[in-house]
């Protein structure tokens, strides 16, 4: 392994957040068999304090999950000048087969992990604890997928061989490359743009409305998830071209470099955050006549719908000045 600090510091960091979930899991396997809020035994009086001090922990986890997304690709963005070949984090990524699945895990993760976040939140505000099986629940599928990310992130950094000569990100995001992300990047820039725009274009419709009259939540959250798809596939077909001002470079790491003003983590930071955020809404509208949820759970949901149409306005801005100012023109 290389010993780098942020490698040392994504390792232990992530050995300690797999810890102390393999732990908590344990506890919310107990709370998800004998949780009885009507009851009032010893056992359920030490989950009622108990929660609170495990919840604390898992907000932690799921915090340093959603900064260590962006420390891992800054770091195999940073590790590139050490290996023949590559320019950035694509090549580094490809250096052995555990670097993309680790990429793919921790996205999964950031985005469950935000999730939590949202259902803890909206849990606290009820007196009577109206989620917590719901959480916890969560807790139990978010545990085993961070601790195959762990494993994998460590065989990736284990397995780092400086003498190995890896692909540059020409060669992986090209035309001529297999498998789907190449495929995306022949869809044409004027195809993917013009969803972008129209799908982003609904979606901030569609949260005013919600915003003015508080209906179609569920409609916001599916136009949300769907932005964030055509996000994605547009940060790998149309948007790096406008960046890089070259019509063959798809590279959806390159713009994380200084000379394209690190604009590359801007996008991602928004597309993720309105993704997570809009997700997350929806996911609260079953709730909103749970009793104790009644008054808070509206004006919770405003915000977030609020943070989606921010996040979203940012990346579409963002993007749009991109191709603005570009000295490429393809259409």
């Amino acid at each position: 392994m290389i010993l780098h600090p942020a490698v040392i510091a994504l390792f232990v960091g992530s050995l300690l957040t797999s810890g102390m979930l393999v732990a908590t899991a344990f506890f919310a396997v107990k709370i998800l068999r004998h949780w009885d809020l009507a009851s009032g035994s010893e056992r359920q009086l030490s989950f009622e304090r108990r929660t609170y001090l495990l919840a604390t922990i898992m907000t932690c986890c799921c915090v340093f999950q959603l900064l260590s997304l962006f420390l891992f690709i800054h770091v195999a963005d940073s590790l590139s000048a050490l290996f023949p070949g590559a320019m950035c984090a694509a090549g580094t990524l490809n250096l052995n087969r555990f670097g993309y699945p680790t990429l793919v895990l921790k996205i999964t993760t950031f985005l469950l992990a935000g999730f939590w976040l949202i259902l803890n939140h909206a849990d606290n505000q009820g007196y009577d604890y109206p989620l917590i099986r719901i959480k916890y629940s969560l807790l139990l599928v978010i545990t085993p997928l961070l601790l195959a990310e762990t494993g994998l992130q460590g065989g990736y950094f284990l397995s780092l061989q400086p003498r190995v000569i890896t692909s540059c990100c020409g060669s992986l995001f090209g035309g001529e490359s297999s498998g789907m992300v190449p495929t995306l990047t022949t869809l044409g820039d004027v195809p993917a743009l013009a969803t972008l725009g129209g799908v982003l274009t609904l979606t901030l419709i569609c949260g005013g409305i919600y915003l003015w009259l508080g209906r179609m939540g569920y409609l916001f959250a599916a136009l949300s998830a769907a932005t964030f798809a055509v996000g994605v596939v547009g940060l790998l077909s149309a948007i790096p071209v406008y960046i890089y001002a070259l019509p063959t470079h798809h590279c959806p790491f390159c713009m994380l470099h200084r000379e394209y003003g690190h604009v590359g983590y801007l996008l991602y930071a928004t597309l993720l955050g309105g993704g997570v955020a809009g997700v997350g809404m929806g996911g609260l509208q079953p709730f909103r006549r749970v009793a104790s949820l009644a008054s808070s759970l509206p004006m919770l949901q405003r915000r977030l719908v609020l943070f989606v149409m921010v996040c979203y306005g940012l990346f579409g801005g963002i993007a749009a000045w991109q191709v603005m100012v570009s000295e490429l023109r393809l259409v």
